[in-house]
Parts: structure tokens; sequence; C-alpha cells
């Protein structure tokens, strides 16, 4: 089944000029008797020391992540499959290990319709099975009915391991350079658009086979930019962004030869980890990747990263809420870089800049940082910083104070957003020396800093509490200021020392109202008393009651000790912390439940400092919502695909909309991309159409939601995709059948008996996209902006076999059913319902097919007439073609590709759509 999501765009392959490399390079068979790798079964060993291979293009109309053209030196040898992974090899290994059992026609065919995670399950357990170490590790494996790989919790790849695992995408290129010939290559010229049997096209009993056509190919890396830089053993983005975008390489058996290259990096469809598609499969490689490079989206390569480890849904089983944000800073960089879990795509963010950030805190309402740039125990001048919390880093704005160190977020009891800094964090042994620093707060507002005010003398870093009876600090000694009765800490006051005098750091005052207190000592004689047996430096987290009195000990996990310690900002009995290994490197960030000792690791890197986790605490002062917050409008969840995602948006918009809006448009990407909803006069319309939707997909949502929950619904525009009705209830139940919130819906009766509670609210407080999914597809109330790229080559490629309609019907028959069951139900609610037929690029008359995925010609005209007999039926319903058999009016400014408007063209499309409506619904 394929389940790859159209993504807005319809994406075209671009011819490509070989990529080549010295005549030194070397893709035969190694007999080094020195080189075990040599000899492992199905595989032929790889020489890429001193190579050069060349990722992207520099064509103008290539894709945008593809240009432009990056050099990658290689300078290390691996072992590649001869052959795609077969079914039965798939079969044999994962049948066993997780239950999955691919349907193949053949035991020879490629394995494909297959995820990203299950590919590398298969790498791991070759890894296994041949008493290597494993490439991939994880905490926890997630899997859907199928047996298929959708997630795995805690995914990091280790380029240093002499494992099994997928192709670089420079590696894949450097091979199949060396026999790229795609004339003599499972394609749409000859394939009859099916798979065939590995190493059955072409002469390959010296090469690697089938690196184009048959089955496209799962490459290793994170989908990323390229630059215009050389990078040595290059292996990809960090993370997967925004859209969490995987590479795919070698075309398949759907594309025509002249249109795969070496250069493409994707499909027609957006890939993702967990998407699957019957065209999709995977060879596996052998080797260590020495000295591993990545490069971010800011386009700085490093040879290491950040993973993070903990998904959205471990976050909300332990704070309550996906709101959740972690800062930290990163050592290595200096950088202040952050992990945003509301959205369900693990991606940290570095905000690269000349600051150097030292203990950054989130402020109150998620929104923006504080930082100073000096650390805790260190005497010195520091700056203080308030940004925003958003991967520009943007609205910086520095305290103008002489110095100012370690700062805290407060909320005022009127309300008031203030930020509590001492004069210098250095060592606080010396009672003179620590009183002649201060601590200061000053009020935050609207982007600007207000007057700074003294509190009192003495450094009290550690916090303040509510009440304003109690102040803690610690840069060698524990240090408490205690309001006297009837005072606060800023009146009278006494100052005292914690814990015995013994040597204290990383004080963390709770922000729950408790007064307790979270520090680490050196093992000192106080601590170890307390818990009763010896215990190194760091070793033992330590809280302290609102007296000094030690009322708790967590220790830290084996081989590690804890370092940067501080209560979460949002929850109780949660703190977070660096972790610190045997060699004093600061590699994982940690949260710890204090309630009952138990550890959740959050990220891993190099050296990771100072983590400030931020909470979102819930406003809803009122009565509580009968609506399930564990399902109620939850749309999305960390393991579906960008369809769901998009959709996610959508609903948002609906529930936002549902009493005002008159008109939907709803249907395939090309309603998506092509009709704004800003530019209908006659009416206030929202656009509801997401890429891939079929007329499956668009019944359930008009017959459950749209029909039934809009009151002055008045118009259903819903697209006519004629070259798309093949397609028969395949991807709808794939995407949305499991998902949290339409199960909730359906079980509610979709609520045609009334709502119970405030769906928009409900639906921000769920897992929802980031912050430019929202932008990219709720432009303009819903629609994608898409920018004119003109229709493309003169002659475009077909994507499926033209002559379906011929051989098989069904999917007409389907669709039929589908439109004519939409028209019925629209009749009972009286709306009004437009089948708009989208213009494509008039370039398909030179080819045999009516538009990009067929059909004849002559088969489409009898869909055509099959539903204008519809209008007669129906007279609630018309038909607005614009695509006219190719012969429109439309010219290529309009488009955004072969069979996509952009957004000029979305604007004249949305405009003869008002002009249709004024006229019939005067």
């Amino acid at each position: 089944m394929m389940t790859y999501l159209r993504y807005g765009l319809a994406l075209f392959f671009i011819l490509s000029q070989m990529t080549s490399c010295s005549d030194s390079d070397s893709v035969s068979s190694s007999q080094s008797k020195d080189d075990p790798a040599a000899a492992l079964p199905g595989m032929m060993r790889i020489s890429a020391e001193n190579a050069v291979v060349q990722l992207g293009t520099n064509e103008v109309s290539a894709k945008a992540n593809e240009r432009p053209q990056m050099s990658v030196a290689l300078n290390y040898k691996f072992s590649i499959g001869k052959y795609e992974v077969t079914c039965s090899e798939f079969n044999d290994l994962m049948k066993p290990a997780t239950g999955l059992k691919l349907d193949c026609d053949d035991k020879d065919f490629p394995a494909t319709d297959l995820t990203y995670y299950d590919a590398v399950l298969f790498a791991n357990e070759r890894s296994k099975s041949e008493k290597f170490d494993t490439a991939y590790t994880y905490s926890k494996a997630s899997f859907d009915k199928d047996k298929h790989c959708t997630n795995l919790e805690g995914f990091a790849f280790h380029p240093e391991k002499e494992a099994y695992r997928l192709p670089t995408e420079a590696e894949w290129i450097f091979v199949a350079q060396k026999s790229w010939n795609p004339s003599e290559s499972w394609t749409a010229d000859n394939s009859d658009y099916k798979l065939h049997k590995v190493c059955s096209k072409g002469d390959s009993s010296a090469s690697v086979c089938d690196m184009v056509g048959n089955a496209m190919e799962w490459a290793n890396d994170w989908l990323g930019n390229l630059r215009d830089t050389t990078l040595t053993n290059f292996v990809g983005a960090p993370d997967g962004g925004s859209l969490a975008e995987r590479v795919v390489k070698g075309g398949s058996y759907r594309n025509s030869a002249e249109s795969i290259n070496l250069y493409s990096r994707g499909d027609v469809y957006t890939v993702t980890s967990s998407t699957r598609a019957n065209y999709v499969g995977f060879r596996v490689v052998f080797g260590a990747i020495p000295g591993a490079t990545w490069m971010g989206a800011d386009g700085k390569a490093a040879t290491s990263r950040i993973v993070p480890l903990a998904n959205s849904a471990k976050m909300r089983s332990k704070t309550g809420t996906y709101k959740v944000k972690l800062a930290f800073r990163n050592d290595v960089t200096g950088n202040l870089a952050y992990i945003d879990y509301s959205t369900g795509l693990l991606s940290v963010t570095e905000i690269a800049d000349t600051l150097d950030v030292y203990h950054p805190e989130v402020s109150p309402d998620g929104k923006r940082v504080a930082f100073c740039t000096r650390i805790e125990g260190v005497s010195g001048k520091s700056d203080l910083y308030v940004r925003d919390l958003n991967a520009e880093g943007s609205n910086l704005v520095k305290l103008d104070v002489e110095s100012a160190s370690i700062p805290r977020w407060r909320v005022l009891d009127n309300g008031d957003t203030a930020i509590v800094y001492v004069t210098d964090a250095g060592n606080n042994k010396d009672d003179a020396t620590f009183a002649d620093a201060s601590t200061w707060q000053v009020k935050f507002a609207k982007g600007k800093f207000g007057k700074p005010e003294k509190l009192f003398d003495g450094a009290y870093h550690g916090g303040i509490s509510e009440d304003n009876k109690l102040a803690v600090t610690g840069a060698r000694l524990l240090r408490a200021r205690i309001a006297k009765s009837g005072s606060t800490v800023t009146g009278k006051a006494s100052d005292t020392v914690w814990y015995g005098g013994d040597q204290a750091c990383n004080v963390s005052l709770a922000k729950d109202g408790s007064k307790r207190t979270l520090f680490l000592d050196f093992a000192g004689k106080t601590g170890k008393k307390f818990v009763g047996e010896d215990y190194s430096t760091h070793e033992r987290l330590f809280m302290a009651d609102s007296n000094g009195k030690l009322v708790n000990s967590i220790a830290s996990p084996k081989g590690y000790t804890f370092d940067h310690s501080e209560w979460i900002s949002g929850g109780e009995n949660l703190a977070v912390a660096t972790l610190t290994n045997a060699n004093g490197a600061h590699s994982k960030i940690v949260l710890v439940d204090i309630s009952d000792s138990s550890i959740v690791e959050l990220a891993d890197g190099d050296e990771l400092w100072h983590p400030s986790l931020w909470v979102k605490t819930s406003a809803n002062s009122g009565e509580k919502s009968a609506l399930d917050p564990d399902s109620a409008c939850v749309y999305m969840t960390e393991n579906t695909n960008i369809a769901t995602r998009l959709m996610k948006v959508k609903m948002d918009y609906f529930w936002k909309y549902r009493d005002t809006a008159e008109l939907v448009i709803i249907g395939s990407s090309r309603s998506f991309a092509g009709m704004d909803p800003t530019y209908i006069e006659s009416m206030f319309a929202i656009n509801m159409a997401y890429s891939a939707q079929d007329m499956e997909s668009t019944t359930f949502f008009v017959k459950n939601y749209i029909l039934p929950l809009m009151p002055k619904l008045k118009v259903v525009a819903l697209t006519l995709d004629y070259d798309r009705w093949y397609v028969k209830d395949e991807n709808f139940k794939v995407w949305f059948a499991n998902i949290p919130g339409y199960e909730y819906d359906k079980n509610h009766g979709y609520w045609q008996d009334g709502l119970i509670g405030d769906m928009y609210e409900a639906s921000q407080a769920a897992l929802n996209p980031t912050e430019d999914e929202y932008e990219q597809f709720g432009y303009h109330r819903g629609l994608y902006y898409d920018p004119a790229k003109g229709w493309g080559a003169p002659n475009p490629e077909v994507a499926n076999d033209s002559n379906w309609f011929e051989i098989d019907r069904s999917g007409f028959d389907f669709n039929m059913q589908k439109l004519t069951e939409i028209l019925e139900l629209a009749r009972n609610h009286d709306v009004y319902v437009v089948g708009v037929v989208y213009p494509q690029t008039p370039n398909f008359l030179s080819t045999n097919s009516w538009g990009r995925y067929g059909p004849t010609r002559k088969a489409a005209k009898i869909m055509e007439d099959a539903v204008l007999e519809l209008t007669e039926k129906y007279p609630n319903f018309a038909v607005l073609d614009e695509y006219h058999d190719g012969y429109h009016d439309f010219v290529p400014e309009d488009f955004a590709n072969e069979d996509h408007l952009g957004l000029q063209g979305a604007q004249v499309m949305a405009t003869r759509l008002d002009s249709l409506l004024k006229k019939t619904l005067k």
C-alpha cells in the first residue's frame, strides 16, 4: 500500500549531468586478507579513500533542497549490498524479530512497502546475527497493526560503529555513478509499472545492481539543505527539522528513465521515517564512518550533534502536557539550544551568534529565554540578555547594568513579570565578599526591561519563594535568607548557612510554593551521614525543606554524576539536570522525578550544560472541561505523517471558524495550493484541503464535520481529480483511522447531539504542528503558499500507467459513488456543491495522458461526461472546469509546477469560483 503524502506541489525529476570522481576511486571488490569486511556475504567492498563526490546540482530548475551542488570528501572503505534487500531476506530475519512479514509477489523482488525504521531494524538484526555491534540505538519501538515500525523513541545513529546500516547519500551516489545507466534499468519505460527480481536488468556481473529504478531506496540521512562547500565524510542533517524528512534515491519502476538522476533526493511525496510505499526499498552498507560530519540548517558543519531521546508522549506522561520546552547551553559552541516538545517533532534548534550563553531560563509564558554570560562560581562582570525562544533568537535585548548574573524569572503578585539576578555569582564562602554582592529585580514587559531595583545584599541566585519568605544560593556554601515574622526577605530577614557548612552548588528553589531546595554536594560528611554510605562528588541529588532539613537524596545513574540541577518551571516533583560521564563530559540531560527517583533521558551530546525545562501550567481556574484531554482534538501523534500533521492545522481552522464559515474548499493538493479563500468576496471561506486527499477522505470530512457542524455553510467546493480516480480508499484508513481525536469524535457521534466543551481550546492544548507548519499550511485561512515556478518541462512525466481506466475502472466507480454520496448529503443540508477541475500544464497534450497520473483522453471524456450527468440529477451541483483538457488560458506564471497552481493562479481560481457563485446563488 502506498502511504506517501503528496506535499502541496508535485515534484518532478530533472535530467542531470552525471557526477564523476577520479579514476583512482574504486568500487570493485577488495580481496585484502587484512580486511575482514571484504568477505561479507552479498556485499561488495568499496574503496572511497581520497574520493570526492557531488551532492545536489546547480541546475536552476531543481528543487531548493537539491541546490547548490556540494562536494563531499570521503576517506574510508565500506561495503555495500550488491542488490537491494530481497523480500525473502527481509522476512527471514524480521518475522522472528518483530513479527513483520512482507507480502511479496516473488521472494527475489526487492523488499518494499516498509518504513525507514523497518529498514534500520533490519540492519540492526543483521548486525546482531553476524556478531557485530549495532549502528542504531533506541529506547522503545512502536509498531502499527501490520507490525511496521512507526517510531523509535530515543533513536540515534552511531557512525563510529562497525555495523550494518543504510548508506549515506554521499556513499550511495559514489557507488551509483560508476554504473549509472537509466536506459538499462527497470523504469516506467519497460517495467509495466511493477517490481522485478533484483539484478534482472542489465549487466550486473561485476557491479552493484539496480541503483537506478526497480525500487527507490532509503538513504540513511535526514534531509537537510546543501551548501556550496566541501565537507568530509558528510552524513546529512543532525535531525529532521520541522518536517522530519528523509532522503530517498534512485527512482523506481514508476519513473521514466529520462526523469531519474543522481541528484534527486526525494519523491513526489514527502518522505518521513514512518511513511512507506510499495515502490521504496533499501540496501545495506557495512562499516564505520570516521570523523562523520553533520550540517545543520544554519549551514555550519559539526563533527558532533545533539540527539533528543524522549519524545512528546513521554514528556506529557511526566508533566501532564505537551507544552514543554527544554533550553540549554551547547558547551561545544557556547550557543543556546532548545527542543520544543509541543510539536511532536524531535528537533534541536541552536541559536548561533557571538554571545556566550550560560544559565538560560525560559520565561513563564514559554516565549522568551533569559541568560547571562558568566558561569556560577566564577567572579567577574556578566551581561544579562533576554531574547525570543525561536530559531532566530529574535528581539534580543540587554540589561543596561554594570553586571548581572544567573537570571530567574518571577511572576509578581500584581501579575507583572520580573527577572531576579545577582551582581556577582562567584564563590560565596567568604562572608564579606558575599555581602559585597547583591540581589536585584527588574520588570520585563513588552520586550523591554524596566528600572532595576535592589532587593537585598548578598548574591542569592538560587531563587526567591513565591511568598517572599525565603531566598537561597550556593556557589560553595548553601546559604539561605529567611524572613522574620511578619516580614519578607526584602525587609527584616536573617542570613544563615545550611547543610552544616559543607560545600554545595547548583542550588535551586522549588517554584511550586513548597520552598524545597535542590542542590548538589561534594560528598561531605553531612550528606554521607544522611545517605548512610559513601558516595562521590555530585553523585547524589539532595533536597532540603523550607527549614534547611534534608528530606531526600537521589542517586545518579551508574557511571554518571549529576551537574547543573534545577527544578522545572511549572510542575511539582520534577527536576532537570545534566549527567557527567566518567571522562568528565556532560553527555546527557535528564528529567528527575523526585517522587519516585526515576530518571528519563532527554538529550544526548558532547557537552550539554545548564538545562531549563519549561512546562505550561493550566490557566483554567473554572470548572474542569468535560472533554478528555487525552483524546479531544488530538488529531496527530508523534508517529503520524505529514498528512495528519497538515490536517491538524486544518482541523484547528475548522473549530475556529465553524460558526462563521460559509464556504469550505476541500480536496487534494490542487485545492490546497490552488484556491485562495481570501479572494472569495461573496462569502467567508476557509481551505480544508490537504495533500493527497482522495474522495474517500473528502467524504469523511464533509459527512462528519463540514455539513452537520457548520451552521452558516452554503457551499462546498471539492476537487475533481479525474487522473487520480484510480485511488480507492487507499490512504485514509492508514492516516486517520487510529488517531485519538478522530476516534473520540466518532465515539461521540461526531457531536451531532451537541458539543460538551470548547473544541478550539482543546485543539490548542493538544499536540500541535510547528509554527513553520502553521505558516506554510495555514496561509490565507488554509491555502498553501506556493510561489510561481512555471509548468515544467515540455515533456512532462506521467507518474502512472495511462491505461489504468481501461485495465480496471473500479477506481472510477468507487469515486463516482463517493461523489454521489456527498451530493446526496449536501442536498439534505441545503448546501451547494461545486466540483473544481484544476488546470495542469498544457504540455500533457504532447503525451498520451490526460494529466499527471493518466488516464487516456478517451477515458477522461467518459469520466467527465458521467460527472456532468450528475449536474442534471442534482440541482445543487455545478462543475467548474478550468483545465479544459489542456486547452486553458492560464499562463506559466500561474503555476508552481506541472499540475499545481502557485499563489497567482490560486487567486485567479478563487476569483472564477466567486464569479460562478455570484451568478448561481443570487
